[in-house]
């Protein structure tokens, strides 16, 4: 029975995550290739699809990533806008990159679109962790960071 409820939760959990994240980040993805990195519509239709896959196996390590981030904050709001931010950061920002090399951006867009993306995440990440916790919740899920959240739980 126990088992079964674990599984519920992990699954509830990855669902929870990726769910966030491609809504967040499709909106997001969106204005910062096509206004800040000058890609082509094309291009930026190109990023998101393949972003949108990419989100898919990624959502929850993300997630689980942020959780084991945010323990080491304080909580001050100041110290946990710090570290939702570098946890953002810290994982997206590679992955962003190349997703936007892979479609097309290259020479100044690409330095652009990943300085871009890196501002962005330090921006963003406050208010895609609580849009996060937000999304868990719909899910019946603790917020991360303040209770463990694993696959295992």
């Amino acid at each position: 029975m126990a088992d079964t409820a674990n599984r519920s939760t992990s699954a509830r959990a990855y669902f929870a995550d990726t769910l966030a994240l491609i809504l967040f980040f499709t909106t997001t993805g969106i204005i910062n290739e096509r206004f800040i990195a000058g890609m082509t519509w094309e291009q930026v239709f190109h990023a998101r699809l393949l972003g949108g896959v990419l989100m898919i196996p990624v959502g929850r390590p993300y997630g689980m990533w942020r959780d084991w981030m945010m323990r080491h904050a304080k909580k001050t709001r100041l110290s946990r806008m710090l570290w939702d931010s570098l946890a953002l950061m810290s994982f997206q920002v590679p992955i962003y990159a190349a997703i936007i090399a892979f479609s097309g951006a290259t020479g100044g867009g690409l330095l652009r679109g990943v300085l871009g993306a890196a501002v962005m995440m330090i921006a963003l990440g406050r208010p895609y962790g609580a849009f996060l916790n937000w999304i868990r919740r719909l899910f019946g899920l603790p917020p991360g960071g303040e209770k463990p959240m694993s696959l295992n739980s």
